[in-house]
């Protein structure tokens, strides 16, 4: 019995899958918004209703590319933010983070850039709280180094959210520059060391 709803349950979570992946794919030329869920589930080869045995609605299915897109790079950006090396070097780990995400997870870059600001709320206030935690786990990160003696909880968290939305306009970068040159693609990351560096001298002076 418990090796058959095992088998069950990988279907299952198999199936699953197959809709997050056949949603993404559709969502490379059209917004969640306009996405219904006969489309999705024509793409898999499942009837219509087996959608409601994984997800109540299109919104509920964005919110898990959500979690698939942004859940995973918790961890790296705790690990790289933490790393005990200067923060020239930390700067530059994080960029080359960001290029090997948009590199190797391109749609769900796309995705997240489209519906950050896209009209389905739920997706909306689902990329908000992700990006709320990069801010926070970054803040804890940097509440560790001795820069930040003397620093509010406030303010180390306004200086996390710069670092964190120059990753996201990086982000956007890279993915605009995919089909670029090598070089366009060594320049936008060396813009970005400097952009994050000039954070940085900024960090430094701020409670002169």
């Amino acid at each position: 019995m418990s090796h058959t709803l095992g088998i069950r349950q990988a279907q299952k979570q198999k199936t699953r899958q197959s809709l997050l992946d056949a949603a993404l794919g559709l969502l490379e030329e059209q917004s969640l918004s306009s996405l219904g869920l006969r489309e999705v589930t024509r793409e898999v080869g499942v009837a219509p209703t087996a959608f409601y045995r994984h997800f109540r609605s299109t919104a509920d299915l964005g919110v898990a590319l959500v979690e698939e897109a942004l859940g995973s790079l918790h961890p790296m950006i705790r690990t790289t933010v933490s790393s005990t090396e200067g923060s020239d070097r930390r700067i530059e780990r994080a960029v080359e983070l960001i290029a090997r995400h948009v590199e190797t997870h391109p749609a769900h870059v796309r995705f997240i850039a489209r519906e950050r600001h896209g009209g389905v709320q739920p997706v909306r206030e689902a990329i908000q709280d992700q990006l709320a935690r990069f801010g926070e786990e970054v803040r804890d990160q940097l509440a560790n180094d001795p820069e930040s003696e003397g620093w509010s909880g406030d303010d180390l968290l306004m200086l996390a959210n710069l670092y964190v939305d120059q990753m996201l306009i990086t982000a956007s970068l890279f993915l605009d520059a995919q089909d670029a040159p090598e070089p366009e693609r060594e320049r936008i990351a060396q813009v970005a060391q400097r952009q994050m560096r000039l954070i940085s001298v900024g960090r430094r002076h701020w409670l002169d």
